[in-house]
């Protein structure tokens, strides 16, 4: 079998992971694309990006 999508469920964020965060929202980057650059869920990207303020794109 291959890795599962959840192999990183509820582990803390990084400092690193949050500045990427930061810079690929600032760049306009939509949240499938985050959040497969950061191997984090969807939904982990969301909250995180809630929780600090940042506004991701809604790209279709």
């Amino acid at each position: 079998m291959g890795k599962t999508i959840f192999e990183r469920h509820k582990q803390p964020w990084t400092a690193s992971e949050i500045d990427k965060l930061h810079t690929l929202a600032k760049k306009g980057i939509g949240l499938k694309a985050v959040a497969k650059a950061l191997t984090r869920s969807e939904e982990s990207v969301r909250d995180r990006s809630k929780a600090d303020g940042i506004v991701l794109a809604k790209l279709r």
